[in-house]
């Protein structure tokens, strides 16, 4: 383990709580284990089982994929714009770019649409680059002109078939969606091209591709209000204004629920407490999640997470 690099993950701890200090957003903790669990089909859950008295409620607990759920319940009640910094869990997820339990940056802005929010997620990054004595320049582009200037094809309206005329390289189509063959040409034709040195903020995602982000029209399509940050091909943070209907979010938990079943996948509780923070009233937001662990290996220039970890999965 090099020890320089806990130090520097120090650092960045205390540049990210100063940066939020200064701008009086709230650092709050939330609980890492809950009744509910992620529904997204792409993300596994762990779970744990508690030992003690429950006076009949669930044992079966689910820890944390990231803070969202109660971070809105906060919102809901008037807590304002806060953060939390901590560890998060995905199961299946171990490899050189990722670890079982990662450390997660999440905060929201009330009253922010995405633009702003994208600004102050860059200016962070770029405060932590300067650590190390890095500098990144920023571009802001739409889902859409980043696949037509990269395979000179409409994300939006191109066919199945084009997209997949698009692909070059060996792969098992049985069971791919239209958004599986947009991921592909994204993780393996586009993403490796971006820029070294380069902050891009891609933004208005398909409407398919929503997860808990509005969905507003643009021209001639609906888009999703949300943006993935990149720092050359490494994604770094997934921003959303946030959706605040809870008849919709409701909808959106019972599709997961139906390709979850489809694939015979465990379908988690649905989080009902947030359903009722919804409906109850959460103010418009904009929130962001930011991975710590990437951005440290940005700043210390390795691809491999272990670097930048006390003790990765392996070790722990």
């Amino acid at each position: 383990m090099n020890h320089d690099a806990l130090r520097l993950r120090a650092r960045l701890n205390r540049l990210v709580r100063d940066f939020f200090d200064a701008r009086g957003v709230l650092e709050v903790e939330t609980p890492v284990m809950s009744r509910a669990g992620n529904t997204d089909p792409n993300i596994a859950s762990f779970t744990v089982e508690f030992g003690g008295r429950t006076d009949g409620a669930p044992r079966t607990r689910w820890l944390r994929t990231s803070a969202e759920y109660p971070m809105k319940r906060l919102l809901a009640e008037g807590i304002g714009d806060c953060y939390e910094l901590g560890r998060v869990f995905r199961d299946g997820e171990a490899g050189g770019r990722h670890n079982p339990e990662f450390t997660m940056l999440e905060w929201y802005r009330v009253g922010w649409t995405l633009e702003p929010l994208i600004d102050e997620t860059a200016k962070l990054v770029r405060a932590a680059l300067a650590l190390v004595g890095r500098e990144a320049s920023l571009r802001k582009a739409s889902f859409r002109e980043v696949y037509r200037e990269a395979l000179d094809l409409d994300p939006m309206t191109a066919s199945l078939a084009e997209l997949q005329a698009a692909f070059r390289g060996e792969v098992d189509p049985e069971g791919l969606t239209r958004d599986d063959w947009l991921d592909l040409l994204m993780t393996h034709h586009i993403q490796p091209a971006f820029p070294a040195g380069q902050l891009l903020a891609m933004h208005d995602y398909p409407a398919s591709q929503c997860a808990l982000a509005r969905v507003v029209r643009r021209g001639d399509v609906d888009v999703a209000e949300r943006f993935e940050l990149y720092l050359g091909p490494l994604e770094l943070a997934n921003g959303y204004h946030e959706l605040t209907d809870a008849d919709e979010q409701r909808a959106r938990f019972a599709r997961d629920h139906a390709v979850r079943g489809a694939r015979g996948d465990v379908r988690p509780p649905v989080d009902a407490a947030l359903l009722a923070a919804l409906a109850a009233g959460l103010p418009a937001s904009a929130g962001v999640a930011l991975g710590i662990d990437r951005l440290l290996m940005t700043m210390l220039d390795t691809g491999a997470i272990a670097d930048v970890l006390a003790y990765g999965f392996a070790q722990a």
